[in-house]
C-alpha cells in the first residue's frame, strides 16, 4: 500500500470557511484545489484555541495554515502569536503560512516572521498559486520526515521490483498461496511483506559492515545520542551485552559486576569465562533494590574482593579489572551520577559498561544531566573506553528487541570499530529485518527532531499522575480510609519552603533536577549513608506502594500484597511492569496517553471499592476463583488480602529475602565452568530441601525482584542458608495460596502428592 500525500493532511485555521464574502469565497476554493488538483487532505479550525487542540492531537499534519487577521476567542487564551509559538517549539520542521492581508505586513513581529515558513495574501495571487505553494511545502516536509534508511526502504518497496532473492516469500506473494498465509497477509498489510528484504538489495546497504544507507543510520544515531560508534543490533539488548563482552574480555579476565545484574550479563560471563567479582546494592526495608555504595568502585575496595575471592588464582589477582558492568537506571528507576562512578572506576577498570536497558531517552532531557553512561564530560580527564546498551525498544518507539550499542573512545585508550565488528559479525544475523533496522533510524529522528518535547511531555504526565495518587491517597486518610501512595520524594524546597510533593507546581518538578536527588537530610528512599549527589529516582517510573509494609519494615495488622492488585489489574487490561511484596511497578512511556491514566485510577479507585466491601473473589478475582474452588470459594477480597499479608508477616517473608540478597555465596567454581557441566552432561535435578552443600550449575533468579539470588558456580553452604531459607519460604507459600507461583529463573516445579517442590541443576559430585 502506498502512503500519498492524503494520509499527511493540512490544517487550515481561519473564521472565514462560511463567510459570505470574497475571503470565505476563495477560503473556500483553496480548500477545493488543494483536494482535487494536489490530493491534499484538509481539516478545517475555525479558532486558534480549536486549532490548538488539533495541532496538539496529530503529528501527522504536513502543514499549519493560519489566518493571521482572525479576532481572538471570545474568553478564550490562545493568540495567532501564542499558537505560532505552540506549533514551532513542538516541532522545528512543519510548514506554518500566515494568510493575511498585503497592508497587514507592517504588523508582524520579526520574532514572528522568524517562526513561519511563508505568507500567503489573501487576495493579491491567484488560488492556483496559493494551492501550489502550499502543495510544494508538503512535499518538501513529508521527504524530510523519512530519515535516510526509512526514507530508503520506502523508495525501494515503492518501486514494485520482481524479487528474485530471498524471503521466500518474495514480497508477501509466498503467502498467498494458503488460506493461512493469505489471513496473515490480510492482517499485517502490504507493506510489511514488500519492506520485509534481504541483504541481496544493494540499496540499503549492509548492517554487516555497516555500509551504505545503514550504516549512515547508525553514524547518525551516534550524534544523536553522544556516541563515538553506535551499532544497531536486532536481538535485543541481551545480546548488545554479549557484543560488548565477547569484543573485550577473555579466558580469566576480572569482571567487576553489579550483582543486581541481567542474566544476559551472567550469559557474557560464562561467553567469556571470565571471573566476576561482584558489587552490592543496598536495599531499603521496603524490598526496593538501591545504588551500590560508592566506596565499592573504590581502587582499594576492588582490590579486596579481588584478593578475598577464593578461587582466582594468585598469579592472576594483580591484573587490572577488564570491564565493570553496572545497571543505570535499575528497575525501580534508580539512577547514578556517573561521572562520580567515573572518577572511582578509571583507576582500576579498562572498560566500563553501563546496562541502560530501560533508559535509552536520558540524553533528550536536562533533568538527567550527568546521570548516564553518555553523558558530555569534561572533568574526567582520563577515562576508560565505555560502552552503553540501550532496549531502544522498551521506552522509545522502536519494534521489539531493536537495540543499539554505544561506545565512546576512551581518553587515551581509542576502540578500533574492525575489531569490535568482530564480536558483532559472531552475534549477529547476517539476514537482518529491515523493518527492526528502520524503526531504531525513526526512534533516532523522533529523538533528534523534538526529543526534549516528547520526553517532556512523558515526564510531566507521570508526575501528575503522582500527584493525582498523592492527593487521593491524604483524601482518603483524612476522611479515616486508605489508598495506595507512591514511592517518591514527600516533601519538596521550593522557593525558599519545604512544601508537599503535590503542592508544587509540576513543571518546577519536571524542569528541575534536586527534587529527585537522593540525600540524606530527606531521606524518604530508606537507603542508609546516602552519598551526595550520587543518585536520582527517575520520574518516570512509577513505584505504587501497597497497605501493610512501613518505611522501616514493620507489618502492619492489616495490609494488601501487590501481586492481588496486580492480577487484578490485569483483569481489566492494565499490565504492570512487575510487583513486589507491597509495591508494583509502572512506566510512563511515549505511549501513555491519558485515557490509560485514566483508567488506572478508575481501577485503583474500583479494587479499593471491591476490598472495603469485602467483595467475594468470585467478583473480585473470578480466574483465581474458578481455577481453585476448593481453596478460594467463598472467600472475600479483604480476607484474601489479609490472609496472605499475616503469612507474610508470620514467616518474616521480607526479612528472609533482605538476608538472602545481601549474601553473595561462596563460589566453587566459575560461571563458565558451571556452565560447561550442563554441556557435558554433568548435572542433575535436585530438589531444594536436598540442595545443602549443592552448587547449582545454573543462576536462580526470583521474581520478585528480578535479580540473582545465586549464580551458577556458587554454593549452598551454610553462608548461603539465607537464600535457602527463603526459597524454601517462596515454596511453602505456593503450596498454600496456589495461582500464585511466581516466576523464579533456574528452578523447575516437580508436582508430588499434591504439592509442588522446586527443584534446580547441580554439579554432579
Amino acid at each position: 500500500m502506498r502512503i500519498t500525500k492524503r494520509s499527511w493532511p493540512v490544517l487550515i485555521i481561519s473564521a472565514q470557511f462560511d463567510a459570505k464574502n470574497d475571503e470565505g469565497f476563495r477560503l473556500r476554493a483553496l480548500v477545493d484545489k488543494l483536494k482535487d488538483l494536489h490530493a491534499l487532505s484538509v481539516y478545517p479550525s475555525f479558532s486558534y484555541e480549536d486549532g490548538a487542540e488539533i495541532f496538539m492531537s496529530r503529528s501527522d499534519l504536513a502543514a499549519v495554515i493560519i489566518d493571521w487577521d482572525m479576532p481572538v476567542d471570545n474568553g478564550g487564551s490562545t493568540t495567532a502569536i501564542s499558537l505560532l509559538k505552540l506549533i514551532r517549539s513542538r516541532n522545528k520542521h512543519i510548514p506554518i503560512l500566515l494568510l493575511t492581508e498585503r497592508l497587514a505586513m507592517v504588523s508582524i513581529q520579526t520574532d514572528v516572521l522568524e517562526i513561519i515558513s511563508d505568507t500567503l495574501w489573501k487576495t493579491a495571487d491567484t488560488i492556483d498559486f496559493h494551492a501550489g505553494r502550499i502543495d510544494t511545502f508538503v512535499m518538501e516536509y513529508i521527504t524530510s520526515v523519512h530519515p535516510s534508511f526509512f526514507g530508503a526502504l520506502v523508495k525501494y518497496a515503492h518501486e514494485y521490483k520482481y524479487a528474485w532473492h530471498t524471503p521466500g516469500h518474495m514480497g508477501g506473494e509466498g503467502f498467498l498461496h494458503s488460506p493461512a498465509g493469505h489471513a496473515m497477509y490480510n492482517f499485517f498489510g502490504e507493506n510489511v511483506f514488500r519492506s520485509d528484504l534481504s541483504i541481496s538489495v544493494p540499496e540499503l546497504g549492509s548492517l554487516q559492515d555497516h555500509s551504505g544507507v545503514a550504516g549512515e543510520a547508525e553514524r547518525n544515531s551516534a550524534r544523536v545520542f553522544g556516541a563515538d560508534y553506535t551499532y544497531y543490533v536486532l536481538n535485543g539488548t541481551s545480546n548488545v551485552n554479549q557484543i560488548i563482552w565477547r569484543s573485550q574480555l577473555v579466558r580469566d579476565d576480572i569482571a567487576f559486576v553489579d550483582r543486581n545484574c541481567h542474566k544476559s550479563l551472567n550469559y557474557a560471563m560464562v561467553i567469556t569465562d571470565a571471573w566476576p567479582v561482584y558489587m552490592i546494592p543496598r536495599r531499603n526495608k521496603r524490598g526496593i533494590i538501591g545504588p551500590c555504595r560508592l566506596s565499592e568502585f573504590s581502587e582499594q575496595s576492588i582490590h579486596s574482593r579481588i584478593q578475598e575471592h577464593p578461587c582466582i588464582p594468585d598469579e592472576l589477582k594483580s591484573q587490572r579489572v577488564k570491564m565493570s558492568a553496572l545497571t543505570n537506571s535499575t528497575y525501580d528507576g534508580i539512577c547514578y551520577n556517573v561521572i562520580h562512578i567515573k572518577e572511582q572506576l578509571q583507576q582500576s577498570v579498562d572498560n566500563l559498561h553501563f546496562d541502560e536497558a530501560w533508559y535509552a531517552y536520558a540524553r533528550f532531557h536536562p533533568i538527567y544531566t550527568d546521570h548516564y553512561g553518555m553523558t558530555d564530560d569534561d572533568r574526567n580527564s582520563d577515562h576508560p573506553p565505555i560502552f552503553c546498551s540501550h532496549s531502544t525498544h522498551k521506552l522509545l518507539t522502536a519494534f521489539s528487541q531493536a537495540s543499539m550499542m554505544h561506545i565512546r573512545n576512551g581518553s587515551s585508550v581509542k576502540v578500533n570499530p574492525d575489531e569490535i565488528n568482530e564480536s558483532y559479525m559472531m552475534h549477529g544475523s547476517t539476514s537482518p529485518q529491515y523493518s527492526m533496522i528502520a524503526s531504531l533510524d525513526v526512534a533516532t529522528k523522533m529523538m533528534e527532531d523534538n526529543g526534549f518535547i516528547l520526553i517532556n511531555d512523558i515526564i510531566l504526565e507521570a508526575i501528575r499522575l503522582r500527584q493525582k495518587i498523592t492527593h487521593i491517597a491524604r483524601e482518603m486518610k483524612f476522611g479515616k480510609s486508605w489508598f495506595f501512595e507512591m514511592w517518591q520524594p514527600r516533601i519538596v524546597s521550593y522557593e525558599g519552603s519545604e512544601t508537599a510533593f503535590e503542592n508544587v507546581p509540576a513543571e518546577y518538578l519536571a524542569s528541575h533536577q534536586h527534587p529527585w536527588v537522593f540525600t540524606r537530610k530527606n531521606a524518604w528512599h530508606g537507603f542508609a549513608d546516602m552519598e551526595e549527589n550520587y543518585a536520582m529516582l527517575d520520574p518516570i517510573k512509577l513505584t505504587f506502594i501497597t497497605p501493610g509494609l512501613d518505611d522501616d519494615g514493620n507489618l502492619t495488622d492489616e495490609g494488601i500484597p501487590a501481586s492481588i492488585v496486580s492480577d487484578y489489574l490485569i483483569r481489566h487490561g492494565i499490565v504492570c511492569e512487575k510487583s513486589d511484596y507491597y509495591s508494583f511497578l509502572l512506566l510512563n512511556s511515549l505511549g501513555t496517553t491519558r485515557a490509560k491514566q485514566c483508567s488506572l485510577l478508575t481501577a485503583l479507585l474500583q479494587f479499593k471499592a471491591l476490598y472495603d466491601r469485602n467483595a467475594p473473589l468470585e467478583q473480585a478475582l473470578p480466574s483465581l476463583a474458578n481455577d481453585y474452588p476448593e481453596r478460594y470459594a467463598g472467600v472475600g477480597l479483604k480476607d484474601h488480602c489479609t490472609e496472605i499479608h499475616q503469612y507474610f508477616k508470620e514467616h518474616q517473608m521480607l526479612d528472609k529475602m533482605q538476608d538472602a540478597f545481601q549474601v553473595i555465596p561462596d563460589p566453587a567454581m566459575k560461571p563458565a565452568d558451571a556452565y560447561h557441566s550442563v554441556v557435558k552432561k554433568q548435572v542433575e535435578y535436585v530438589e531444594l530441601e536436598a540442595m545443602t552443600d549443592r552448587v547449582p550449575a545454573v543462576m536462580i533468579v526470583p521474581y520478585p525482584p528480578g535479580i540473582p539470588i545465586m549464580m551458577g558456580g556458587e554454593s549452598m553452604n551454610d553462608k548461603a542458608r539465607p537464600i535457602f531459607d527463603y526459597l524454601m519460604a517462596r515454596q511453602n507459600f505456593e503450596n498454600l495460596f496456589p495461582g500464585y507461583e511466581s516466576d523464579i529463573h533456574g528452578v523447575e516445579r516437580v508436582a508430588r502428592d499434591g504439592k509442588k517442590f522446586f527443584q534446580t541443576l547441580c554439579v554432579k559430585g
